[in-house]
């Protein structure tokens, strides 16, 4: 199965919360799109592994992913090196998706930026035809993703590109809704964390909103890229409609 669109995170929810409007547009043309997650997020304060299987399933299912899966890398402790990279060339050469969102290059929590980096530099390395692997014992042909997107995440950095998920906006909401233990909840009876404030997810709300804003729409995910971006023509932008 080849993938259009894989969004990686370092933790369940990660790309739930910072770019699933865009797959949703995506998957709504018909696109085949898929989440990887690094990590099984054991050191969060809320929730279990099991839990967070769980709520990664349910909302793949909100999204309509072709694919989810988790590389169970050290939650804290990974490291951008040859090993880590290696487990994610292997899933970007089995499914060979044009393009790559991944976490943000700097952010509140050290994994963020640590993971960012990472993905980035194995989708380059994935390109290179002396670096060997397998996937079930068959040898893998080089794959290089053609763009690398960094969704924005706790820290607000300036997108070089803003997409439109005004009619995807809500169905994202109900995909971060799927992580109970991890946000707000009355009948929870776990700490209060940085994230399950009942203001967090307002946050996330005014986020999209000013985002949109900025290009005329109701709501915006915002994007880093570490390379210029094209287009063929100036009608390929979004333009608001004044009056």
């Amino acid at each position: 199965m080849k993938l259009h669109i894989l969004a990686i995170g370092a933790h369940p929810d990660d790309v739930e919360l910072g770019c699933t409007g865009t797959l949703i547009n995506h998957i709504r043309k018909g696109q085949k799109a898929g989440v990887l997650d690094l990590t099984e997020g054991e050191l969060g304060s809320r929730g279990t592994v099991q839990s967070r299987y769980e709520e990664a399933q349910a909302s793949a299912g909100v999204l309509g992913l072709s694919m989810r899966t988790n590389l169970q890398m050290a939650d804290g402790f990974f490291q951008n090196n040859k090993e880590h990279q290696l487990k994610i060339i292997r899933i970007l050469r089995r499914f060979q998706p044009d393009l790559v969102l991944a976490n943000a290059l700097a952010d509140r929590h050290p994994d963020h930026g640590r993971a960012g980096r990472l993905i980035a530099d194995a989708c380059f390395f994935s390109g290179l035809r002396k670096i060997e692997t397998e996937w079930e014992g068959e040898p893998q042909s080089p794959w290089r993703p053609k763009k690398v997107f960094h969704y924005i995440q706790d820290r607000f950095f300036e997108p070089d590109l803003i997409v439109d998920i005004s009619s995807s906006f809500e169905q994202k909401m109900e995909a971060i809704s799927c992580f109970k233990t991890q946000f707000f909840n009355d009948n929870s009876g776990e700490p209060e964390t940085y994230i399950s404030n009942p203001g967090f997810l307002d946050k996330i709300r005014n986020r999209a909103s000013q985002l949109g804003h900025r290009i005329g729409v109701q709501y915006g995910e915002g994007f880093m890229v570490e390379s210029r971006l094209g287009v063929s023509d100036l009608d390929q932008l979004i333009y608001p409609d004044l009056v």
